[in-house]
């Protein structure tokens, strides 16, 4: 017999209208596998999976559209029987406004993976509107592609993980500080204060450039501040601001038992204290060299590149008895790749292409607790 997925979004509310509409197909063998509903603005989003209807898909969704009126909106595609090894995926997609459409469009390219939806749910209307999507499916590889598309097109951010109990359990989040934590650069503020930005400048291009790796661009940008007096980090600290939703997102992760820490190729000396306001433990950052109440313009120890900030991480989760797949890494730049990578869960918050690129999920919205949808948190947490 056919399986079928039908979702359906209409003004209607109740699962018994859904469930009318299908009794009335008057094929006794009809079997309900699964119904699913969501609250959707005025309206509802019910997702079923039928097993026994009419072989004809277009007679399907001609009947079920006219039992529940012009308003709804029908889709129908075939679907091949459950496997045992089928695995449940969470999708959660969240955009400034996520519209009706565009979340039906998404639960039809997983219906259209051969993957079941198993439910639909509002975490959050603020400050971005994001959604839960549950899945069953026996090839996530089809899945995460069919709704990163789907995604894409209608400009959502998406992460897809594997609903198992763990991911409920304790987390190791960790940050990069400039432009995520943060929503400076902490060497380009540096450098206005002591008058030498056009040096710092330069020195960014040649490494935007390729000319320069980062732990050499780091050193030639340090150089430019010798001989600054050390109270110009204080003015630092005076004058850098948290990205909007970063003290809610900490304070939720630490309400919750999860564990915030930051990694940055930016110096510790600046950030020690605002961590310490923020009360988070776990940190890595470069040192800058003081001597006579003055910057030498050099940095103490190894400095903290692409692959230490990887090795961070690792090392917080192996202090903390935390594995990795329950790590979440969150940077924008080219020398969070490898943490991204390393990380369960990697998250390119308003990256460049080429970040994103090598990140399990993105954010395109300014606000850092964002992060929250894609850990299943409702609003209420």
């Amino acid at each position: 017999m056919p399986t079928y997925r039908v979702s359906v979004l209409s003004p209607r509310r109740a699962v018994a209208e859904a469930l009318a509409a299908v009794a009335a197909l008057e094929a006794p063998e009809v079997v309900v596998r699964d119904l699913a509903q969501s609250a959707l603005g005025d309206g509802v989003i019910t997702v079923a999976e039928l097993t026994g209807a009419p072989a004809d898909p277009a007679t399907l969704r001609e009947h079920l559209t006219a039992a529940l009126g012009p308003a709804t909106s029908v889709l129908v595609t075939a679907a091949p029987l459950r496997r045992a090894r089928d695995d449940v995926y969470v999708a959660a997609v969240l955009a400034p406004l996520v519209t009706p459409a565009a979340l039906a469009r998404v639960v039809g390219s997983i219906a259209a993976a051969g993957a079941t939806v198993q439910r639909v749910t509002l975490l959050t209307r603020q400050p971005v509107v994001g959604y839960e999507i549950v899945a069953r499916t026996s090839d996530p590889d089809i899945l995460r592609r069919a709704v990163g598309a789907a995604a894409a097109a209608d400009g959502l951010d998406v992460a897809l993980q594997r609903d198992v109990q763990e991911r409920w359990s304790t987390r190791l989040v960790v940050m990069d500080a400039d432009s995520t934590l943060l929503q400076d650069e902490v060497i380009d503020r540096l450098a206005e204060i002591c008058g030498r930005a056009a040096e710092v400048q330069a020195v960014t291009r040649a490494a935007m450039a390729g000319e320069l790796d980062f732990a050499e661009s780091l050193r030639r940008r340090v150089a430019t501040l010798a001989g600054a007096p050390a109270s110009v980090l204080d003015e630092v600290r005076a004058v850098v601001s948290l990205t909007p939703g970063a003290r809610t997102l900490v304070r939720t992760l630490q309400r919750l038992g999860h564990v915030p820490a930051v990694v940055s190729g930016g110096f510790v000396e600046v950030l020690a204290p605002l961590l310490a306001d923020l009360g988070i433990e776990h940190y890595a950052a470069n040192h800058l060299e003081i001597a006579e109440g003055r910057l030498t313009g050099r940095v103490v120890g190894e400095i903290l590149d692409r692959a230490g900030k990887a090795a961070a991480l690792r090392r917080f989760a192996a202090e903390l008895d935390i594995p990795l797949e329950r790590t979440v890494a969150i940077g924008d730049g080219a020398n969070d790749i490898d943490m991204l990578v390393a990380a369960g869960l990697g998250v390119a918050f308003n990256a460049k292409p080429v970040v994103r690129e090598h990140a399990d999920a993105t954010l395109s919205v300014p606000n850092l607790d964002a992060v929250l949808v894609f850990l299943g948190l409702r609003a209420e947490a």
